[in-house]
């Protein structure tokens, strides 16, 4: 039943999505860069894991600033990724293979090298004067108001031309459009429309709550009380952090923006979105706005699991809120993707355990409610590279090191190979550096070993595919006096009892009362869980699954 559902229209619904970051999944040309033909070789691999989706991070014509995240032309591939008719080979093969094809969305921002820009800064009169954030400066010649870019610095960037402030919330390269323009929404609805009309199945809308400004520039507010925690937008290096940011993201206009882009999605037949959402302690708030009523996003990702914290409380606390405040939405969870360091690193607290935490990890994020993305290279357990000054590529990184060593960590090539040259990632020279860590994890060391993480993620996503509970079932948290995370899926009549031991000492939990355990169930990967005399004994990092009845 399941496995029908994702073949329908609601097939995002509990899909599970494997992010490739094409400049590091596989070169074939040689140049050290990663390609579209190159994730079309890679493809039967991806099949391989038993995912229902992949997410391409962009890969759109961009003098790559900031990695491809500063788009010049949303309708054409950058030709060190190749062609449109790359993409359409891929395309092709990808459905051949029982895979959707989710493409990012890159739209609350251009590069200024985009032609729309150019003509903007070209006057103050132009046809697109408009369509960009364009203000006077201060009498004293300061930005108009204090608003911070993510990347380090005001948000404001003079241009001599316009004698005027552009504002950017990221590089000062990557110019913000101003949504309160209606022919901007058109055009990057029709960029949309673009690759709705070539296939693809659905968009990852990148920094969605940032469309939008305040019209009328009012400053940010300094952080308050602890209610107004910064979250996990911005590294704490960072003064980004500082402000309340009330003005310059998550405008009410923003909604009435989505609704159009789900029209436009829902125009044609079993397309989905989903939204990055970046927004300190309103995080949550905000998406529960942006997937409510069926008429805008249909799910969305918050930053709470994408920090350090691995623990049953940690978790439960981000899932309940979830499922307490958002009762007709949708949500996608991950640990891990392109902007973070990678989890295992995260959440090992030695290295002896990496493996292990990389199994329990996956094993808890496929039984959760909701979708799941997971971030190329993960299911190798491969840790955060540590790399050198000279050998950073990503600008935030370059800005703030070393106290914060930026996004390259966990953008390293693929490794496909233990003993070829650059872990048969490429034949040239790799944009990034292949850390020699990494080969000895590579595809090829692992497929064959059962015991392997490649060989547990593929057992336990099959395992996930079985049970219809965990694709879109009902979650209930039960209480205890432990640390321990426990919770019920159920659906359909199956209800099915997980426990998991995050601690690093083994831990004895009771049957929760009213429920008795009918039947024990092998989860992939832990066999060490015993149920006894209505205990059930956990040892350290450590799983349990049974069917349970009431």
């Amino acid at each position: 039943m399941a496995a029908e559902a994702r073949s329908g229209k609601d097939w995002w619904r509990g899909a599970v999505i494997y992010q490739v970051y094409p400049r590091s999944f596989q070169d074939m040309t040689g140049d050290g860069l990663g390609d579209i033909k190159g994730v079309t070789e890679r493809l039967p691999y991806i099949a391989s894991l038993g995912v229902d989706a992949i997410w391409l991070s962009p890969f759109f014509t961009s003098p790559m600033a900031d990695m491809g995240y500063d788009v010049s032309n949303y309708c054409d591939v950058d030709p060190m990724f190749g062609t449109l008719a790359d993409f359409d080979a891929m395309m092709e093969r990808a459905h051949a293979l029982g895979i959707k094809v989710i493409i990012d969305q890159v739209i609350s921002h251009t590069s200024d090298k985009h032609p729309w820009f150019e003509e903007s800064r070209s006057s103050r009169s132009n046809e697109k004067a408009d369509w960009y954030v364009w203000a006077d400066a201060k009498p004293d010649g300061t930005a108009p108001n204090n608003w911070l870019s993510i990347f380090g610095g005001p948000a404001w960037e003079w241009d001599g031309v316009r004698k005027q402030y552009y504002l950017h919330n990221f590089l000062g390269s990557q110019p913000d459009l101003n949504f309160h323009t209606p022919a901007v929404q058109d055009a990057v609805l029709d960029a949309v429309r673009f690759w709705l009309d070539r296939g693809v199945d659905g968009f990852r809308l990148d920094t969605v709550n940032y469309y939008f400004h305040d019209k009328e520039l009012r400053d940010n507010p300094p952080l308050g009380h602890d209610d107004d925690a910064p979250g996990l937008d911005a590294p704490d290096v960072n003064p980004y952090g500082m402000q309340q940011h009330l003005y310059d993201k998550t405008q009410p206009e923003n909604i009435g923006f989505l609704k159009r882009f789900r029209a436009l999605l829902d125009s044609y037949e079993g397309r989905s979105s989903v939204g990055e959402i970046g927004d300190g302690a309103r995080s949550l708030k905000t998406l529960a706005a942006y997937v409510s009523d069926g008429d805008k996003l249909h799910m969305c990702y918050t930053f709470d699991l994408l920090g350090p914290d691995f623990t049953a409380s940690h978790i439960r606390q981000c899932v309940s809120a979830f499922e307490d405040n958002v009762r007709d939405g949708w949500v996608c969870w991950a640990f891990s993707n392109h902007d973070v360091k990678r989890h295992v690193s995260r959440f090992i607290e030695q290295e002896s355990e990496r493996e292990r935490v990389a199994k329990l990890a996956i094993t808890v994020l496929a039984t959760l409610r909701g979708s799941i993305c997971l971030y190329q290279g993960e299911e190798l357990a491969l840790p955060e590279a540590e790399l050198e000054l000279h050998e950073l590529r990503d600008p935030y990184g370059i800005r703030f090191w070393p106290a914060f060593k930026g996004r390259d960590g966990c953008r390293t090539p693929m490794p496909w190979t233990a003993s070829a040259a650059n872990a048969g990632f490429t034949t040239g020279k790799p944009w990034l550096p292949v850390p020699a860590e990494h080969k000895a994890l590579a595809v090829d060391a692992q497929e064959g070993d059962e015991a392997s993480v490649l060989a547990h993620y593929r057992a336990t996503l099959a395992f996930r595919k079985v049970h219809d509970s965990l694709y879109d079932g009902g979650l209930t948290f039960l209480d205890t006096n432990q640390d321990v995370l426990i919770f019920t899926r159920e659906k359909a009549g199956e209800r099915l009892l997980f426990l998991f031991n995050l601690r690093r000492g083994p831990q004895s939990v009771p049957v929760p009362k009213g429920l008795t355990v009918t039947e024990a169930i092998p989860l992939p990967g832990f066999d060490t869980a015993t149920l006894e005399k209505g205990e059930i004994r956990l040892e350290a990092l450590d799983a349990f699954c049974g069917r349970v009845s009431a």
